[in-house]
């Protein structure tokens, strides 16, 4: 119906009608996000896990901090799952969560703002204060009419309009409107070249302001760095992390937060949910569940495994329907193929799509990578089947590895949502195999 509705509609009365509920939705609550330092995340790769290390840093220097995204909500400490299926929910649900922030005493909001939000005028009403440029690849929705050139540009409005935001106050300062921009993607002067009172770069390739060098890993694959004279350990595993790490710590200038508050925030986070979260047990072998949903986030996760890894690598991935990108499942086929031992393609969000196809396209990514049906690559529709056969695969010291949907709390199907989480079915699924090893030892 919404489809429908969207053919017949012209395109400006549906954006209209977007922004005005949006606008409607802030003055219902009275603009809470006047009342705080707001700090948008935006991109289309680590917003998540650099929303979280902010809040940890800032967390880490004393302040109340809310946040907004994918994958958590805080309020303050207190944490609760996204249950949404949206990085940015509903206008007034988002509206809702700001007053509940400011209502607790928060006195900054970080919030994850993806570029779908803006198309739809989510971000409406939200007083930006920083705005933050993780990674910017190439991604075609179906939401911004399969173009790329758009979706970069929905991404630069909030950067053009920072400038414009209300002038408030932190620590008895004015809070300089900032443009923290990770310098090591392309066309970074896409948000740079926009007005703002402080612009700040970050990179671990290109000159920035925030450069990190002498970076290492650890054998449990946590990264070590330098920024100048300043060293960083991560709690959070995963060399890809040096860079989010970095967006953190360059937020975290523009608010003054003093170095040791930063080092702590960035050491004491031991994971971000969802993301690289390693479900333990006792089996002799590791089991971790990632949000990795494109062939670059995939590709940086099963190439970070490497690090730790003694044993084979057992993969489930999948692919998204509902608008995502069609592109991509062919390409994470073939990385799929390339890094993991054994590769098992499932059922992940096919919303009104064909699961069958969805996974086929991915599946014959993976073929002409090398990958042969029934001896290292299989199909299977039923994710939780999926993930008992990959544990059932797993000998001492190998790795299976959970990819596409981290710790969403629902999965999107043609009948509708049903409740999900990745997390928990591996738990179900490792006591049962669990169960089943100790039966058999008995007898």
């Amino acid at each position: 119906m919404k489809r429908l509705l969207k053919k017949i509609i012209p395109g400006p009365v549906i954006g209209a009608y977007h922004f005005l509920l949006a606008y409607a939705a802030a003055l219902r609550f009275g603009f809470p996000s006047r009342r705080m330092v707001v700090i948008g995340v935006l991109g289309t790769r680590g917003k998540t896990t650099v929303s979280n290390l902010i809040w940890s840093c800032l967390d880490a220097a004393g302040y109340k901090v809310g946040l907004t995204g994918t994958a958590n909500i805080r309020i303050g400490k207190k944490e609760r799952m996204n249950p949404y299926h949206m990085t940015m929910p509903g206008r007034f649900v988002m509206q809702k969560l700001l007053a509940e922030m400011r209502d607790a005493g928060c006195q900054i909001a970080i919030v994850e703002t993806p570029s779908e939000g803006v198309e739809q005028w989510r971000h409406v009403g939200i007083a930006y204060d920083i705005a933050v440029m993780t990674v910017l690849y190439p991604e075609y929705l179906e939401t911004h009419h399969w173009d790329y050139e758009r979706c970069k540009r929905m991404h630069r409005k909030v950067f053009q309009e920072i400038s414009r935001q209300p002038e408030k106050k932190f620590n008895g300062k004015t809070v300089p409107k900032t443009i923290v921009v990770n310098n090591d993607i392309n066309e970074p002067e896409l948000f740079l070249d926009n007005p703002a009172d402080r612009k700040i770069t970050y990179g671990v390739k290109n000159a920035s302001h925030v450069f990190a060098d002498s970076i290492t890993q650890d054998a449990e694959g946590r990264a070590s760095f330098s920024v100048g004279p300043a060293s960083y350990r991560l709690g959070i595993r995963g060399m890809f992390n040096v860079s989010n790490a970095l967006a953190a710590i360059a937020c975290a200038a523009a608010l003054e937060i003093p170095q040791e508050a930063v080092r702590r925030g960035l050491a004491s986070m031991p994971l971000v949910p969802g993301r690289m979260e390693e479900i333990k047990n006792n089996l002799g072998f590791s089991v971790f569940v990632d949000y990795a949903h494109d062939a670059v986030s995939l590709e940086a996760a099963l190439s970070s495994l490497k690090v730790f890894k003694k044993g084979k690598i057992i993969l489930i991935t999948g692919g998204q329907g509902g608008g995502r990108d069609k592109q991509k499942r062919p390409v994470m086929g073939s990385i799929a193929a390339k890094y993991a031992d054994c590769v098992i393609v499932a059922n992940e969000d096919p919303y009104s799509d064909d699961p069958v196809e969805i996974m086929e396209e991915i599946a014959r990514g993976s073929e002409a990578s090398g990958k042969i049906r029934g001896k290292d690559l299989f199909l299977e529709p039923d994710r939780r089947e999926a993930i008992r056969r990959a544990l059932s695969f797993a000998s001492t010291n190998d790795i299976v590895f959970v990819s596409g949907k981290g710790s969403e709390q629902s999965m999107e199907t043609a009948e509708g949502k049903i409740p999900w989480d990745d997390r928990e079915v591996v738990r179900e699924e490792l006591a049962a195999l669990q169960g089943e090893k100790s039966s058999i030892m008995e007898k």
